[in-house]
């Protein structure tokens, strides 16, 4: 058995016993959760980012499509001839 400081758990050195691994574990797997909770808040944000831009495409390509209309519906009016 050894008695230097830092030898075995519990004396400044070595794991420090059950309690102290089950609280690193602990910790790592906090860690690791908040990771992963980080990494799903950007993925998140980034589709929301990609739908809000895919949104604005549409409604512009909505907008066009409208005038569009209105413009060829306006030379069907000039073209037909007025009814008597």
């Amino acid at each position: 058995m050894s008695s230097q400081v830092g030898d075995g758990a519990g004396k400044g050195g070595g794991a420090g016993g059950p309690i102290r691994e089950a609280m690193a574990g602990r910790r790592e797997v906090a860690q690791e959760d908040e990771y992963f909770h980080r990494q799903q808040n950007e993925q998140l944000t980034k589709i929301k980012d990609n739908l809000n831009d895919e949104i604005s495409f549409h409604e512009e390509q909505v907008k066009r499509h409208e005038e569009a209309i209105a413009r060829n519906k306006q030379r069907v009016a000039e073209i037909q001839p007025e009814k008597k």
